[in-house]
């Protein structure tokens, strides 16, 4: 495939957080966060509410500049996030038809026209949204507005997607075809960090498991060691499925 087919390494990668600490105010969000994401499958983020999930996305894709500490990608503290794209919870669609939410997410980022309707064609298929391309994107269901997100953030060509629970309030249908999206995302090589509540989201999708609480990281490990031995008593919890407070 042309625009998101196999990649070769980033120089996004790795995208390293060195005590990073972001407050707004007297209200610490993150917290002394010391974290290394890297390639391979996506990484996810758990947690609950209130943990600092999204903003360490928003941090990781460069939305927002640590308080304290550092946050580098590649090596680098000054990479413009050309090769970086990030889908919130609830994404805005355009008054225009799905393939029109496409090709102005083209044009903002300034790819030649004469691409436009082959990369429309290539990322539609690939969230299987080909036969909406002329339906306005506000009528679609919650499910395919999600994906049709997806599929704008996919023509910037990003080398890493930040996600921040792309299925929440999704009935199990539209979480599946969201989460097909994501493992085929993820094996064309672009590197998937996502945040979710889902603990079964989470054993689906995940290679690593970052788990905040409090704006600090309190575990990280292999998705399989995680949840076959969770070393805290907060991931011991939200492996059994209880409330963490």
């Amino acid at each position: 495939m042309g625009g998101i087919g196999m990649r070769a390494p980033s120089t996004e990668l790795p995208i390293r957080f060195e005590n990073v600490t972001f407050s707004v105010g007297p209200l610490t969000i993150l917290d002394g966060i010391d974290l290394n994401l890297t390639a391979g499958a996506p990484t996810v983020l758990v947690g609950p509410n209130g943990a600092g999930k999204t903003t360490l996305l928003r941090a990781a894709m460069g939305l927002v500049s640590p308080t304290r500490g550092r946050i580098s990608w590649g090596g680098r503290v000054d990479v413009a996030p050309l090769r970086r794209a990030i889908v919130f919870q609830r994404p805005v669609m355009l008054r225009r038809s799905a393939s029109g939410n496409i090709r102005y997410a083209m044009s903002a980022a300034g790819l030649p026209r004469a691409e436009w309707k082959r990369r429309t064609d290539e990322v539609l298929g690939l969230v299987g949204l080909d036969h909406v391309a002329d339906r306005p994107a506000r009528r679609l269901s919650g499910g395919e507005q999600q994906r049709l997100a997806l599929a704008r953030a996919l023509v910037r060509d990003p080398a890493v997607l930040f996600l921040d629970e792309p299925t929440a309030s999704l009935d199990p249908a539209a979480t599946k075809a969201v989460e097909d999206v994501i493992r085929a995302v993820s094996e064309r090589g672009i590197k998937v960090v996502m945040s979710t509540h889902d603990i079964g989201e989470a054993r689906r999708l995940a290679g690593d498991i970052v788990m905040l609480h409090r704006g600090r990281v309190i575990e990280t490990a292999a998705a399989s060691s995680f949840f076959a031995a969770p070393a805290t008593s907060e991931a011991r919890k939200f492996v059994a499925g209880e409330l963490i407070i």
